[in-house]
């Protein structure tokens, strides 16, 4: 490792004492997971107001924040409801029943909606506005704009209205999960009566429309809202109100009696728009009939109602974030081909050469995924040599080389074998789509297994060399997913070692057919060993008490198991350090508990996604094991699903974690640490380390490098 690495590598040493006692036994050795999820948009907000941030990725992140939001109302919020309804009694492991957790889910989801108004109406949209960057309302437009806009009205938008009465012979119409809504006031001129209907903002049309050819936007529905004449034709408009509605969107399969699952999720993705609805959100100034009367038809109570004075729906700020301007962006980053799998010349590199010569460790989005990962799966596709390619996918892309390279090997006639999850979250039409293309140019097309879903990420070539048959294989921590790649971090170990291509033959196998799993010589798989796993190795390090160090990477830590072995670990006196980009319900730092624990997140540029785990100190005389792989440490993952970590060896490839690892305990640029009260608190800059840039800076030194030596 480099010395001005080292330099800035070390984490500050835990503080002692720094909170209140509490029982190793005592529910309150938890955080709320739910509320943790909270506490992850605030970080996402603090970016947003952030003045060092490029303006447009301050955009991005209330995006994203905004998004995250949503999810957590379809799945999580929704999920404590079901279980109200059901009459559910048992509590969380941080021991509150749901009505006691969906009250302080109100709290705090209020806060954070208060904090997003904040940010965009006095933060942003001025900051926009100074950069030549306008949001307007139908109101602020001059005639001109006005009359431009009503031609694009006419010829673009109100063709694709559809306005509904509610009255006697009009049923309230159903309003359709996240769809944004005017709800308008009208009075018959004829007849004076009053009457409440409902049109619905397309989702397909551009959400904020441009002002003729300038950066000056208008939101959709303020288009719609000042037009609305056009709709209700001699009728007096009353008022017209913006309102948006979640409604429950997890997956509920009985899969233990479905002969077909995809015939079953996909009767589940239809059922899903007609989900109980769990949120309302309004724009503020909505009067309090209409909130009653929206309430009365959603079959909502107050306490679901969120009021904003942002435009709903901030998920759509993506549009913006759009934008060609390059100083209002984060600095271009082209990813580097890795320096054993980079080509000489025009000459391409032989993976397969490369891999029985020694394992390669990639690291994306600093490593280029194209380079590293579809070059393997494309040349196996294309080697006559190969006989086989069994892959995984959970999430992928349309622009992902993949799909297409096990297409292309299917129709050589090589054994092809993919297994599409088909109950990934919100990827379901898409991954039902991917299954269909592989499955007609035949290629075997596994589903996943009943109750699991299967998230680990991997990938096998069996290839004929000389006498006997060879396996090639990919274990990641993130998906096969070029767009994915270019924007989160992730780790992939490339490999011709024959045990770790022999435990994912089993891997497969146990996969695609019937059968249990065995025992693997490097792969560690749940729902049966992670867990157990990681005890033993908490466990190891706790006989060496301050001897002992741990130092993990994830993107959540929620399982009871797990945290309570880390609390043994650290009255042992083992020295713990996390890194949790999300959710967290450890309290570090509490004496008798966790002392030796540090936890922080980081959140940047780009998405913190890889799963690694070190056991022991790299430093040490007696070293420390390295694993990376697609499980992190929730119930979910050791228990509901199949993933896997696979050991990382050599001094080159281990020196490559610890310089990550190192400069993720060094960051003080986008890092929050976790007090033993369950508050986050933003590090202070004092050392000026982006584990980010830093790495970014490493990459481009590591190819040049490569290319003076080339030269």
């Amino acid at each position: 490792m480099e010395a001005d690495v080292i330099a800035t590598a070390r984490a500050p040493e835990p503080e002692r004492g720094r909170g209140p006692a509490v029982a190793p036994d005592s529910a309150e050795r938890f955080l709320n997971r739910e509320l943790s999820w909270c506490d992850f948009s605030e970080r996402l907000l603090d970016l947003a107001e952030d003045e060092s941030v490029p303006l447009l990725e301050r955009v991005k992140f209330v995006a994203i924040c905004a998004s995250g939001t949503d999810e957590f109302f379809q799945v999580r919020v929704a999920g404590l409801k079901e279980r109200l309804a059901a009459g559910v009694r048992s509590r969380s492991s941080d021991g509150l029943t749901a009505d006691e957790q969906l009250g302080r889910i109100r709290v705090r989801s209020l806060e954070v909606a208060a904090r997003q108004d904040h940010v965009v109406n006095e933060v942003l949209v001025p900051r926009l506005a100074d950069a030549g960057i306008e949001i307007v309302s139908w109101a602020g437009l001059e005639e001109g704009e006005r009359r431009s806009l009503l031609e694009l009205f006419e010829r673009e938008i109100f063709p694709v209205l559809t306005p509904l009465a509610v009255d006697p012979g009009h049923p309230f119409p159903y309003i359709s999960n996240l769809s944004l809504n005017l709800a308008i006031l009208v009075a018959d001129e004829l007849t004076g009566e009053h009457r409440f209907a409902r049109v619905k903002v397309p989702t397909l049309l551009p959400r904020f429309v441009r002002v003729g050819g300038a950066t000056r936007f208008v939101p959709l529905e303020d288009v719609i809202a000042g037009n609305l004449g056009r709709l209700f034709p001699q009728m007096t408009i009353g008022g017209h109100y913006n309102f948006r509605v979640t409604r429950n969107a997890d997956l509920a399969l009985e899969e233990g009696e479905a002969d077909d699952l995809l015939a079953a999720v996909e009767v589940e993705l239809r059922r899903r728009r007609f989900g109980r609805a769990v949120r309302l959100e309004v724009g503020a100034g909505t009067p309090e009939d209409v909130r009653q009367l929206l309430l009365d038809e959603l079959e909502l109570s107050p306490d679901d109602v969120y009021e904003t004075r942002a435009p709903l729906d901030l998920s759509q700020l993506w549009q913006l974030h759009g934008i060609d301007r390059a100083e209002l962006h984060d600095s271009p980053w082209l990813p580097v081909s890795p320096a054993r799998l980079a080509a000489v010349g025009e000459e391409a590199v032989d993976v397969f050469a490369v891999l029985r010569e020694r394992e390669v460790l990639v690291h994306h989005p600093y490593d280029s995924f194209a380079s590293s990962v579809e070059a393997f799966i494309n040349q196996a596709a294309d080697d006559p040599k190969v006989l086989a390619i069994k892959q995984t996918l959970y999430r992928t892309s349309n622009d992902t080389d993949i799909v297409d390279a096990l297409i292309r090997a299917a129709e050589q006639g090589k054994q092809v074998a993919a297994l599409v999850e088909l109950k990934a979250r919100f990827d379901e039409q898409a991954n039902i789509s991917w299954a269909r293309q592989l499955e007609q140019a035949g290629v075997h097309v596994v589903y996943g297994l009943v109750g699991l879903k299967t998230h680990s990420k991997t990938a096998l070539v069996i290839r004929r060399e000389d006498d006997s048959l060879r396996g090639y294989c990919h274990v990641g921590t993130g998906n096969y997913n070029s767009g994915t790649a270019r924007v989160y971090e992730d780790f992939g170990l490339l490999s011709a070692d024959p045990e770790l291509a022999g435990d994912l033959t089993e891997l497969f196998n146990f996969l695609t057919g019937y059968g249990h799993q065995s025992g693997y010589r490097r792969l560690i798989t749940s729902p049966h060993d992670v867990r157990d796993f990681v005890l033993r190795e908490l466990e190891a390090e706790s006989r060496l008490g301050r001897e002992g160090h741990v130092t993990i990477k994830v993107n959540g830590l929620t399982d009871p198991e797990v945290i309570d072995g880390l609390y043994t670990a650290s009255r042992a006196g083992v020295r713990i350090e996390l890194i949790v980009r999300g959710l967290c319900c450890l309290r570090p730092g509490v004496p008798g508990l966790s002392e030796t624990v540090t936890v922080r997140s980081i959140v940047g540029r780009f998405l913190e996604h890889s799963r690694v785990y070190r056991f022991g100190d790299p430093d040490s005389a007696r070293g420390a094991r390295h694993f990376i792989g697609s499980a992190d440490l929730m119930e979910r993952n050791l228990d509901r699903r199949v993933e896997a970590l696979a050991p990382v060896r050599g001094a080159e490839l281990t020196a490559r974690l610890d310089e990550t690892l190192a400069l993720n305990l060094a960051d003080d640029i986008n890092s929050w640490e976790l007090g033993p009260d369950g508050s986050w608190r933003r590090l202070p800059p004092e050392r000026g380390v982006s584990v980010q840039a830093r790495l970014q800076e490493l990459t481009v030194e590591r190819a040049r490098k490569r290319w003076a030596f080339e030269g």
